[in-house]
């Protein structure tokens, strides 16, 4: 298993100071941006030791008026670190919020951290 959560935490705090891995509790700084670490799973198991694991995070942004700008923004994160996009799609809300989930994955080698595509 690979832990890359501080990495990208650190990443998104530079788009939004309203960043959590759990359900956000503010609700007056937008954009609020949520991610979660969906899978993290091995792909690669040599000498009973994990080398390679295929990790996947999701991503909710919620803004009052658009979430694009957060959005190219949270994509040029996971693209510098190599994860690539596998969904991005726009949720309804009850609410008067906009709100955009988003899902990145790659396949990580926990000797270098280069990124791999499944």
């Amino acid at each position: 298993m690979i832990d890359v959560k501080k990495i990208i935490f650190e990443e998104l705090k530079k788009i939004s100071e309203n960043v959590t891995d759990t359900y956000p509790d503010d609700w007056k700084k937008f954009p609020c941006i949520q991610f979660l670490e969906e899978e993290n799973i091995p792909q690669e198991i040599t000498d009973d030791t994990e080398r390679m694991s295929y990790i996947r995070y999701k991503v909710d942004i919620w803004d009052k008026i658009s979430t694009t700008a957060a959005a190219l923004q949270v994509n040029v994160v996971f693209a510098n670190l190599g994860l690539n996009r596998s969904s991005s799609v726009d949720v309804p809300e009850q609410s008067y919020l906009k709100h955009k989930m988003m899902r990145f994955e790659g396949v990580v080698d926990h000797d270098t951290l280069i990124v791999y595509q499944k």
